[in-house]
């Protein structure tokens, strides 16, 4: 079976295969509307809470600390 020579007008990826990849990486690029409910940073693309990726560790963070300070006050009871 023979191919055919390339020139150089001939695509090396298929044009359709070239269009998502180029539609995935400008999906990527958009710009979030939304911003932090606290500090107006553009929200955290996992945060279901409206909150910026600082805002959502800081309150993590909060979390675990009460959340141990209430075991710490129930075993000193």
């Amino acid at each position: 079976m023979k191919r055919k020579a390339l020139t150089k007008n001939d695509p090396i990826v298929d044009t359709e295969i070239l269009e998502k990849a180029l539609e995935a990486v400008h999906a990527d690029q958009i710009k979030h509307a939304a911003n932090c409910i606290v500090c107006s940073s553009p929200c955290a693309p996992n945060s279901t809470e409206g909150l910026c990726w600082v805002c959502r560790r800081l309150k993590i963070s909060a979390w675990r600390d009460s959340e141990g300070a209430d075991s710490q006050s129930a075993s000193q009871e």
